[in-house]
């Protein structure tokens, strides 16, 4: 049997980071680690995360809980078919609804193969505090991915007070008290708690309704370098309704672009070491109009 996790949560939340620390953890426990993830748009700019010679396989344009549910099964089956690994990592789009995810985990063509051990959300708890700012549609989402976790991981405690702290766990317990609750930066977590995970059963899950949502991506490459102060200008202005950037910015006087990523108004830089597509991803609502500076 094949332990499973499925990683959900916003945009933004942490994802991908959770998912680098974890390889690294399976690796370091004498196991190999197998991985599946999904993107909205058409380039997957967080597959560079994962370590040379862990299994991997892609869906992308497209959610793994829709339209692209019988591509991700299809997918899951060849890693299974080509591959030997004892844990399955999954990494969900932040649309995706993560109990209509489990659609392609569940298959009857490999499901007594796979032992789920259930879904790790991870929550940004800064965009928790403020999550009336959101659209319906997607409120409604972020919610439905907290109150369907086994474990939940408050990611960017850092960002908060003590006093903030207290009352984002406080009302992350309110929505799911069957969840455990860790409370991490930058999603550290050891893979033992992971481990710990039961997730629920098929008929405890209660899925709400969530509206179509109105996510757009758009791929925006650049003809030259650029300066990151203006380019961090730029930033400033874009609306509230983008909720994630992520690719490699070229910098002028810089041989290689940097790996940059960008979600609730805060921006990450890090250095690459071989040449990149210099273009980056938007992920949002509403998005005519955002171009490049």
């Amino acid at each position: 049997m094949i332990d499973v996790y499925l990683f959900s949560g916003f945009l933004g939340s942490g994802k991908t980071t959770l998912l680098k620390h974890m390889i690294g953890q399976v690796k370091a426990q004498g196991l190999k680690p197998a991985v599946f993830m999904n993107e909205l748009g058409q380039t997957n700019f967080d597959s560079d995360s994962v370590d040379d010679g862990v299994p991997l396989k892609e869906l992308l344009d497209g959610c793994i809980c829709c339209s692209g549910s019988e591509k991700s099964e299809a997918q899951i089956q060849t890693l299974l078919a080509e591959e030997t690994f004892d844990v399955l990592m999954i990494e969900t789009t932040g649309a995706a609804h993560p109990v209509e995810a489990l659609d392609a985990i569940f298959s009857p063509l490999f499901a007594e193969r796979l032992n789920f051990k259930g879904i790790i959300t991870v929550a940004d708890s800064k965009r928790w505090l403020s999550r009336d700012e959101l659209s319906p549609q997607i409120r409604s989402l972020f919610l439905e991915q907290i109150r369907h976790a086994d474990l939940i991981l408050a990611n960017k405690m850092d960002l908060l007070t003590e006093g903030e702290q207290a009352k984002t766990i406080f009302e992350l317990q309110s929505l799911n008290p069957a969840a455990q609750i860790i409370q991490t930066v930058h999603s550290k977590v050891p893979f033992k708690q992971l481990e710990k995970t039961t997730a629920k059963k098929s008929d405890d899950v209660v899925k709400a309704p969530v509206a179509k949502l109105n996510l757009d991506t758009r791929v925006l490459r650049f003809e030259a370098g650029v300066k990151r102060e203006r380019f961090e200008e730029w930033l400033r202005t874009l609306p509230d309704t983008v909720y994630r950037i992520k690719g490699y910015v070229p910098l002028e006087g810089d041989k290689y672009p940097h790996a940059f990523q960008y979600a609730y108004g805060m921006a990450q830089w890090l250095p690459e070491y071989m040449k990149m597509q210099p273009q980056i991803v938007v992920i949002g609502e509403g998005l005519e109009g955002v171009e490049l500076p």
